[in-house]
């Protein structure tokens, strides 16, 4: 396994030095290679992608990234701000399947905001298509309009081909659950959803197993507060999908507990936290790992295929929290308070 490891910015290089612990502590031998990205391939290369590093990805089997941005950055050039590498390599490498599991650990049900029985064994798949949509659409950009005041353009655009690939994932993981599968969109207003509705319906005639249904986005947002075990698998364009597994991230406690993964056709990934660099506690150590621990759980499932050392990962952080090590995001009292590294350090520990 050759491992391109990406820390970023801000809580990045912690959270990721703890992941990286994780897996060097399950003996693989792995090949790990480290390399800028976002703030910190600006700071080097004055580029938020280096060549070096996405040459570095393509060559990787699977991609560990923390996460990238600062506020620092805000005022540079669109082009040269951290986000950019970050939606760059998600478009080079053809990462167009983004999987954000909301999985609520029985343990941390009170450090949800909302009540035990609303989200008590919470477990939803939200499958966001990731290289389409607002963010990638043309024309774009800011100009003056002819009455001379400026307008802001962005362009939602989904091609047939782009929805195709995104709902087949969406169905094939519904079949390995409930088969159960909610398609989120705005159909009623924006014809680009209105293509994605009538795809998705001509797929589900693929997978007669699975009972498709439909949600506008608006409603779907609500729905995941008022009654989110109603949902199972769940897939969305890119910009609600953004929105949607953030919102989904708070049932759970904290978004410090979220992993993700980001998948080609041939299940390369490129594997993060959902949450972002959080610049305001980068270097104070106090930052929650177990999202990008949990992110590593997801490389071994879906780029390697390894069942094995996925659950016990997975084991492994749900161990450490029944022995009530917690990080200050979903800190109760009586629990025992941890930093970044020493969760880290339970981890490993509980691996054995």
């Amino acid at each position: 396994m050759k491992i391109a490891i990406l820390p970023g910015d801000g809580i990045g290089p912690e959270i990721t030095k703890q992941a990286v612990n994780v897996l060097k502590a399950l003996n693989l031998g792995a090949e790990l290679v480290e390399a800028p990205i976002g703030g910190a391939g600006y700071e080097k290369h004055g580029d938020p992608l280096p060549d070096s590093t996405l040459n570095l990805a393509v060559k990787s089997d699977a991609v560990l990234l923390g996460a990238v941005g600062d506020w620092k950055y805000d005022t540079l050039p669109r082009e040269k701000r951290p986000e950019r590498g970050l939606l760059r390599i998600r478009k080079e490498l053809n990462l167009f399947a983004n999987l954000r599991p909301a999985i609520l650990y029985p343990e941390l049900v009170g450090a949800s905001t909302l009540k035990a029985d609303i989200v008590s064994n919470l477990d939803i798949m939200i499958v966001r298509e990731l290289t389409g949509d607002i963010y990638f659409g043309q024309p774009r950009g800011i100009q003056t309009n002819e009455s001379g005041e400026r307008e802001g353009i962005n362009t939602m655009r989904y091609s047939e081909s782009e929805i195709r690939q995104i709902a087949h994932v969406a169905f094939q993981i519904a079949m390995k659950r409930s088969k159960r599968l909610c398609s989120v969109d705005k159909a009623n207003v924006l014809e680009t959803t209105e293509l994605w509705r009538q795809i998705m319906i001509e797929i589900s005639k693929e997978y007669p197993k699975i009972e498709l249904t439909h949600m506008y986005v608006d409603n779907a947002a609500m729905q995941l507060i008022k009654n989110p075990k109603q949902f199972d698998v769940m897939v969305t364009g890119n910009i609600f999908g953004d929105i949607l597994s953030d919102e989904a991230s708070m049932l759970t406690g904290s978004i410090g507990m979220l992993p993700s993964a980001s998948l080609d056709s041939n299940n390369k990934g490129m594997y993060e936290p959902s949450h972002g660099s959080a610049p305001d506690i980068a270097g104070k150590d106090i930052a929650n790992p177990l999202a990008t621990i949990l992110s590593l759980a997801m490389m071994f499932r879906y780029t390697f295929n390894d069942e094995k050392h996925a659950n016990k990962i997975e084991s492994a952080v749900k161990k450490t929290l029944s022995l009530g090590y917690r990080t200050a995001d979903i800190f109760s009292p009586g629990d025992k308070q941890v930093t970044c590294s020493e969760m880290g350090e339970a981890v490993i520990a509980s691996l054995n």
